[in-house]
C-alpha cells in the first residue's frame, strides 16, 4: 500500500542518472517504456529513473541500483526517426525495496523516499562550493547542449551544484550510489572537493 513516503514505480534502467533539480532528454523505442511513458502522461504520475549495475543479475533485479530519481516527463516530442523524444525533471531520490517484473520485461519497484539532503553552512566548505559553482557555469557556457536544458539555473543553491556535477562528471556507478544512500551534502561536497583538488594535482605534475 503506498503512503506518503512510498509507493510503486515503473522502472527505467539507464547507465547514467539524473538527480533532483537535473534535467535529461530521452529517446524511448522500447514497447515496454513506451507504455510507461503513456501512463505517466494520462496519469500524470512520473517514473523512476534507474542506474544500471553491471555487475548485477537480471533475473534476479540486482541489476538494477536501489538508488534512484522519481522524474516527470515536462515535454515531448516526435523525432526525426519517428522515435519518441521526452525532456524529463529530476523531483525525488527514491531506494527501492522491491522489483517485479512484468510480463513484457517492465519492472516495478516498491520504493521509499529519502528525505532531501540538508544543505550545510557555508563555512570551512564555502571556498569549493564557490570553486565548484565558477566551474559549472564554465560547462555551461561551453556545452549549449547542457545550458539548453536549464532555463532556470540554481548556481547559488550548493546542493543544486552538487547534484549537476554528480550528473556530469563518469564516475564509477557505485561511488554515486554510495554518495546518495548516505544523502549528505557534506560528505558530498567533501568528496567533490577532493576530487577536483587531486586533479589539479595531477595537471600541475603534468
Amino acid at each position: 500500500m503506498a503512503t506518503p513516503n512510498s509507493t510503486t514505480l515503473g522502472l527505467f534502467p539507464l547507465t547514467s542518472t539524473v538527480l533532483p533539480g537535473g534535467r535529461m532528454q530521452l529517446r524511448v523505442y522500447e514497447p515496454r517504456y513506451l507504455r510507461l511513458v503513456r501512463e505517466s502522461l494520462r496519469e500524470q504520475t512520473g517514473f523512476g529513473l534507474c542506474m544500471l549495475n553491471p555487475n548485477g543479475d537480471r533475473d534476479l533485479n540486482t541489476h538494477v541500483y536501489k538508488v534512484g530519481t522519481l522524474v516527470r516527463i515536462i515535454d515531448f516530442e516526435t523525432l526525426a526517426d519517428g522515435y519518441l523524444g521526452i525532456t524529463i525533471l529530476g523531483e525525488r531520490l527514491f531506494e527501492i525495496d522491491e522489483i517485479e517484473t512484468e510480463s513484457d520485461g517492465l519492472r516495478r519497484g516498491h520504493v521509499h523516499f529519502k528525505s532531501p539532503a540538508a544543505s550545510i553552512p557555508m563555512t570551512d566548505s564555502e571556498v569549493w562550493a564557490h570553486e565548484l559553482k565558477q566551474r559549472l557555469e564554465e560547462v555551461f557556457n561551453n556545452y549549449p547542449e547542457i545550458a539548453r536544458l536549464y532555463p532556470d539555473r540554481n548556481f547559488e543553491d550548493p546542493t543544486w551544484v552538487c547534484n549537476r556535477w554528480l550528473e556530469l562528471l563518469p564516475l564509477p556507478g557505485e561511488v554515486k550510489q554510495d554518495l546518495l544512500s548516505e544523502n549528505n551534502f557534506s560528505q558530498m561536497l567533501a568528496y567533490l572537493a577532493q576530487l577536483f583538488a587531486e586533479n589539479e594535482q595531477q595537471n600541475e605534475l603534468n
